[in-house]
């Protein structure tokens, strides 16, 4: 192997034991009130925003390896995508993940919160285009040997 410091390179995870992994991950989209009305009511011209964001995470999960270079492809058992509205003008996303296998799923849950936000602003772009994505984050990992982490734990 190449000694460059510089290498990009996948992490070797072959020796790491299978255990059961879980990431939970959030994002937030911030709406006028009218527009977060409108995605609560399914009352949008391309149709129903929450099914399509439920379905945009999932399928974004299973797909990270395609989209961060690089990430191991993983077999999830589990994609689970919540959406909340904890004020007026707030769209919450939470995702969670779980595999059995030798690397975590930190990356599939945060990719699946991202393009399910993603798939609401795209949704209501023509209605309010000063709309923000904000605060996409990891909430809580379990598993492997680095042990598990809470955010405010």
């Amino acid at each position: 192997m190449s000694g460059d410091r510089h290498a990009v390179r996948m992490i070797d995870v072959a020796e790491k034991p299978v255990t059961v992994r879980t990431a939970r991950a959030s994002a937030r989209l911030r709406a006028r009130p009218e527009t977060v009305a409108r995605i609560r009511s399914g009352d949008l011209v391309k149709g129903d925003a929450l099914s399509t964001a439920r379905l945009a995470g999932i399928m974004a999960a299973k797909r990270t390896a395609d989209i961060v270079p690089l990430c191991h492809p993983l077999p999830l058992d589990a994609v689970d995508v919540e959406i909340r509205f904890p004020a007026g003008d707030i769209v919450e996303v939470e995702t969670q993940v779980r595999a059995t296998a030798r690397t975590g799923v930190e990356m599939e849950a945060l990719v699946a919160a991202t393009a399910a936000v993603l798939a609401v602003y795209d949704m209501t772009k023509s209605i309010d285009p000063g709309m923000t994505i904000e605060t996409v984050r990891l909430e809580e990992k379990t598993g492997g040997t680095r042990g598990d982490y809470l955010r405010g734990g």
